[in-house]
């Protein structure tokens, strides 16, 4: 431990105790001699304000209860190590996740947090250089994040207008938000639609011109939610009504075995050595992609159709390297 765990572990230890807490304890638990009990007691009278108390009867040290009418607690941010390294870690996380998402709440803060950073030897800029999260086809949440997570945590419903890219076709939607989804790098909506009336997703980059309204959102059942959205593979949404069955090959199998496809799948090694991998779906498209980046190493067994698309990619993929 170092002093500011220490202070931290004390505090909480005094906080808790309803009798003075002896030396000999402190010392145990603070794994530490009496001389730095004893200059850790000094710090926090001295600089933190602490009522501390000495009951020479008992041998033990009190928060005086008579010193104010709340509990006495630390001022301002107090964290021990690990707390405070978490809170960096999870803020360089959500900065590359969406730059600038809790800058605004943080800045107050941002002192003090780099200030405990730097007194403990690993300031932010040892976390940017030692936490690396790289991003693959990240497009972003666009400008439309904060508002978007303001009508999810709010209840409130949201107009806008959405880009659709299969389309390309620009329209006015309002919609009551359900739940914010960050799959594969990218950011989406869960959401009641008003003008389709019915459940659907949508990518946070092709929202435009967004408005949170003052009416409260459509609650729709968290059960059918489920049911709806993560029933099927990938972020298709949809009753999962095919089951993908695919053979991977022994030397591929050694991956695909540790990995989660879909929450409902189920996997087994085959005497072969490949690895049978079964996959509830309902759109195919993202399954499609999935498999063929594995290519001579997976096979479609089941369903028919899914094995038929996929072979149809590729042999279309081949005629574009055949030499005219």
């Amino acid at each position: 431990m170092d002093k500011f765990d220490r202070i931290y572990a004390l505090h909480k230890i005094l906080s808790a105790a309803r009798h003075p807490v002896p030396r000999t304890r402190i010392e145990a638990e603070l794994e530490c001699k009496r001389g730095t009990v004893g200059r850790i007691i000094g710090y926090m009278q001295d600089f933190l304000g602490a009522p501390l108390e000495y009951d020479a009867g008992r041998n033990g040290w009190y928060y005086d209860k008579r010193a104010g009418d709340h509990p006495y607690e630390l001022p301002g941010l107090w964290f021990n190590a690990r707390e405070l390294q978490a809170l960096a870690v999870l803020n360089r996380f959500l900065n590359d996740l969406q730059p600038g998402l809790l800058e605004e709440y943080l800045r107050p803060f941002q002192k003090r947090i780099d200030d405990l950073l730097e007194d403990k030897q690993f300031g932010n800029g040892e976390i940017d250089r030692r936490i690396r999260l790289l991003g693959m086809g990240m497009r972003g949440g666009g400008d439309a994040f904060q508002k978007v997570a303001e009508g999810v945590l709010q209840r409130k419903r949201l107009a806008f207008e959405y880009h659709s890219r299969g389309k390309d076709e620009i329209v006015a939607r309002t919609a009551s938000p359900q739940r914010l989804v960050y799959y594969r790098d990218n950011w989406y909506l869960d959401a009641w639609c008003h003008l389709r009336d019915e459940l659907r997703n949508f990518s946070l980059d092709r929202i435009n011109k967004l408005q949170v309204l003052k009416p409260s959102s459509k609650r729709i059942d968290e059960k059918l939610l489920d049911d709806h959205f993560a029933a099927a593979y990938g972020i298709f949404a949809g009753r999962a009504e095919q089951t993908a069955v695919l053979h991977f090959s022994p030397y591929r199998a050694r991956w695909v075995a540790e990995e989660t496809w879909h929450p409902q799948q189920q996997g087994r090694f085959l005497e072969t050595g490949c690895y049978e991998l079964r996959i509830p779906y309902g759109h195919p498209q993202e399954l499609i992609m999935d498999i063929l980046k594995y290519g001579p190493d997976v096979e479609v067994v089941a369903s028919e159709g899914l094995r038929r698309a996929v072979k149809e990619r590729l042999t279309e993929t081949l005629r574009r390297y055949e030499t005219k």
